[in-house]
């Protein structure tokens, strides 16, 4: 009877422990598309991501590098004050989004050029995403807004 107990344990054990990884394989497996890491221009350029990986990138909009095509396709430039990033979107600009203005895009690095699908921009005049701040400090060009 006791031999019984200890093998009837072992085996629910056994069965929690498949189910667990199991459950976190397709958790994972679920979420890969879901997960974009953040890139600033100067990582960008110094190692390329592959053509299908989805990412974020994010700095400064440059002056005078905003370009408006046809059929709402924007073309300009991402800056974090060391490297250049030209951006391709199509789409409609949120209402804040300027030059010489931070920026979040998502999107993918074709043949050279972000091929954004989303792009954010701050919201008032002081704000600038954490990872473009990081980066920016990282590069030292980011200097504190005043007040």
């Amino acid at each position: 009877m006791r031999n019984l107990k200890k093998q009837r344990r072992i085996q629910v054990i056994a069965v929690a422990a498949v189910a667990l990884v199991l459950a976190t394989g397709l958790i994972g497996y679920a979420m890969r598309d879901g997960i974009n890491f953040f890139r600033s221009p100067s990582q960008v350029v110094a190692d390329p991501p592959r053509e299908t990986e989805v990412f974020r990138i994010g700095g400064l909009v440059e002056a005078g590098s905003l370009q408006q095509g046809q059929d709402n396709r924007i073309d300009f430039k991402v800056t974090d004050g060391n490297a250049v990033v030209p951006v391709s979107y199509q789409g409609i600009l949120p209402d804040l989004f300027a030059e010489n203005q931070g920026m979040v895009g998502t999107g993918k690095y074709i043949n050279g050029t972000f091929e954004a699908s989303e792009i954010l921009a701050k919201h008032d005049e002081t704000y600038m995403p954490r990872e473009v701040v990081d980066a920016l400090k990282e590069q030292g060009v980011y200097q504190e807004p005043e007040g």
